[in-house]
């Protein structure tokens, strides 16, 4: 019996096979895919670009592109498990006429085996790091590109396309909001507004990896990565550590041996460079300005326009009562363990601007977004976005977390007295204490912009009274408006000029007023205190009881003078007077605390040296310390975006008065304006910086004109 084996069939010819060759993304950062969506600044090898725009790219192929029997097209996966349907898997088919707002390309140039390709993307696509191949078929088979890490592409959120969620339509805006890799942040109390100068470097090498790093370090979805309500909530959790293990870790116990203390750091690209280098180990420390400074980076980095925002005397709402609750006992003295509500000197967030789809119209644009973990927000510490049109209207049931951000700006301070009983009565509110200076980096300039009319109505007025009482039906204190109360005594507390300095005694005004037609007698309960700057207590520094007789329409006044802080000071060099009284005749109970800091000293920065691309100059660095107390292991901090990278010196110590200096050399590696920004840490004294900006010429072969370093010390807006 004979077995008839049949031949195998033919293989197809190899050169009738259609391959990839070589994939140019043309991703020069000068070239007109960078320029043109608005990421030539990026240093970053891949290509960046921005979604709901096109891009161009060249295929080099085995040979000539044949419409009639050859078919391309191009595939992008982003996360662990990319899926079509969920948008992290995307095919982008090859199409003869393209339409806007879809992921489609088409051949605008042939080159023989060459074909120049024109790509547009969805203005809702997700947001993060692709990876890129390309697919042929014809009648001799298919084949597949071999995935490159050079040529995956970063695609980014959009603000100047019209159908992207973060769209905003002023250039000199997305400028200032997206495009800055500096800004300020503001400190200190309202009365006395400390400015500094922060590095965002969103531009930074290794900052985008590092930011898209974080949004997969959350576990969430990509699916989810196209919106960016669900994206600033996500970061907002990953900034901060709890919950997560997320970027930075806070502390306000005045120990920072473990790490870094917060008042050090004068910029981002350190902290983010940390977390991503150590595979998401949270960097040690921070508190709230190093929450914003990070979390504006990352968002700036992805491209939603975002923002620095300080707001002075901030209330932190702990019971939703969307009222700040200070309790006493029965002789007026407060009751420690029930006063968890508090009012910070200053509460440092962030402002993001987006559409709001899921909302009723008109409550778009700005959001609040809160990185530091104060309160949870589902079970998870974050906060927002809260529309600021709705915290300014008392909306507070409108998504995401309004009520906590309205508490923060617009709650009134309630005093409850402790009865015989056990229970409490009100006895006093004040009205305007809390939300004040809400202060942001003006566009353009490094001047202070008060925002205080975004996030509420004018104080006292109407309008403001009925966003209060609006948002108090939500709140688990309504019944906190139903209380009256008597005012014909009045106490006010004045400070003179921009407050003391630091080393020096802390004096204030003490006022009281008597607008009735008769006689007033009281005893005023006056006690002085040394706080952090979150507004908790940590040490009594004098306690005082006045009796005060006011004859009728009359003002009396004392001068009271603090000593003995020194010894209790913490970070921020905070002090809150605390004063309450009852009017013997009336009954009337009043309250009031004021807030104040004493004054730090400026690092003075001096260039020496012409500041030339790849040539070496210097720096000299003095500080006199205002302290008659040494200050012990002192540390310099030096960064400088373009110019070094971030440093610390390990100075040692520096005498009572007495006056230090040093010189730190630099090599500048990028052309243009910068600044160079300083600070200063020991465990006595903190809150020191400075900044100066350098012109740094490129590289030139000819005759180098003369630069003349511009020398400006940091403006600390009525401080310094």
């Amino acid at each position: 019996m004979s077995v008839v084996v049949s031949p195998p069939p033919p293989l197809p010819p190899a050169e009738l096979l259609l391959k990839v060759q070589s994939i140019d993304l043309m991703k020069s950062q000068s070239g007109q895919n960078r320029t043109e969506h608005h990421t030539h600044l990026y240093q970053s090898d891949n290509l960046v670009i921005r979604r709901g725009q096109t891009f161009l790219m060249w295929i080099t192929l085995s040979r000539p592109f044949s419409p009639d029997s050859d078919k391309l097209h191009l595939e992008l996966k982003t996360g662990p498990l990319p899926t079509v349907s969920k948008g992290t898997h995307v095919i982008v088919p090859l199409v003869e006429e393209p339409e806007d707002g879809r992921w489609e390309a088409a051949v605008v140039r042939q080159e023989g085996s060459k074909m120049m390709l024109s790509v547009s993307s969805s203005p809702a696509a997700a947001v993060g790091r692709y990876e890129l191949t390309v697919e042929t078929n014809n009648a001799s088979g298919q084949t597949v590109s071999v995935r490159d890490p050079a040529n995956d592409v970063y695609l980014l959120f959009n603000p100047w396309c019209e159908d992207d969620a973060v769209f905003m339509d002023s250039e000199v805006e997305r400028q200032e909001y997206v495009m800055n890799d500096i800004g300020r942040m503001y400190y200190g109390t309202r009365d006395q507004i400390g400015a500094r100068t922060w590095s965002y470097g969103q531009f930074d090498d290794g900052i985008l990896a590092a930011c898209v790093f974080v949004l997969e370090k959350s576990g969430t979805p990509p699916s989810g990565w196209g919106d960016p309500i669900n994206v600033v909530r996500v970061i907002s959790a990953m900034i901060n550590s709890p919950d997560d293990r997320g970027v930075v870790e806070g502390n306000w116990s005045g120990s920072y041996l473990a790490g870094t203390s917060p008042t050090v750091w004068s910029g981002s690209v350190e902290i983010l460079k940390e977390y991503h280098k150590n595979l998401g180990s949270p960097v040690k420390y921070g508190q709230c300005w190093v929450f914003a400074g990070v979390f504006t980076t990352v968002l700036r980095c992805l491209g939603v326009p975002s923002r620095a925002v300080t707001n002075y005397s901030s209330a932190h709402d702990t019971d939703v009562s969307l009222t700040t609750d200070i309790y006493l006992d029965e002789n007026l003295d407060p009751i420690d363990e029930l006063n968890g509500d508090s009012i910070w000197n200053f509460h440092v967030w962030t402002d993001c601007w987006m559409a709001r789809p899921d909302l009723p119209p008109g409550y778009g644009g700005w959001q609040a977004v809160d990185a530091t973990p104060q309160e949870t927000s589902q079970g998870t510490f974050r906060c927002g976005p809260a529309s600021l049109a709705a915290v300014r209207s008392g909306q507070v049931f409108l998504k995401h977390d309004a009520p906590f951000v309205f508490a923060e700006v617009n709650s009134d301070k309630i005093y409850w007295q402790r009865k015989i009983d056990g229970t409490f009565s009100q006895i006093y509110s004040e009205k305007k204490l809390v939300g004040h200076a809400i202060s942001t980096k003006a566009v353009g300039t490094d001047e202070r912009n008060d925002i205080t009319d975004l996030y509420k109505h004018p104080e006292g007025s109407e309008q403001e009274r009925i966003a209060v009482e609006t948002a108090s039906r939500y709140g688990s204190k309504a019944e906190a408006y139903s209380s009256p109360t008597a005012e014909d005594v009045s106490v006010e507390v004045t400070m003179d000029g921009e407050g003391p300095k630091m080393g020096s005694d802390a004096g204030l005004t003490i006022t009281l007023r008597n607008s009735s037609s008769e006689r007033r007698q009281l005893v005023l309960h006056s006690q002085a205190a040394v706080m952090y700057y979150t507004g908790v207590h940590k040490a009594t520094v004098r306690k005082d009881e006045t009796e005060v007789d006011l004859q009728p329409n009359e003002g009396g006044w004392s001068l009271v003078g603090y000593k003995d802080y020194k010894d209790q000071l913490v970070d921020q060099a905070a002090l809150m007077l605390t004063l309450s009284g009852r009017v013997k005749e009336t009954q009337q109970v009043f309250a009031t605390q004021f807030s104040f800091r004493l004054r730090t000293p400026d690092l003075i920065l001096k260039p020496i040296g012409k500041a030339v691309v790849g040539e070496k100059m210097a720096v000299e660095i003095s500080f006199t310390n205002p302290l008659p107390q040494v200050l012990k292991a002192v540390i310099f901090h030096v960064e400088g975006l373009g110019l070094l990278n971030a440093r610390k010196i390990h100075y040692g110590d520096i005498g009572a008065l007495e006056s230090a200096s040093l010189t730190e050399q630099l090599v500048p590696s990028l052309p243009g304006p910068r600044k160079l920004l300083a600070s200063l840490d020991s465990r006595q004294l903190t809150q020191v910086h400075g900044v100066t900006d350098i012109t740094v010429e490129g590289k030139s072969d000819g005759p180098k004109k003369k630069m003349i370093p511009v020398l400006k010390r940091e403006s600390y807006s009525g401080l310094f």
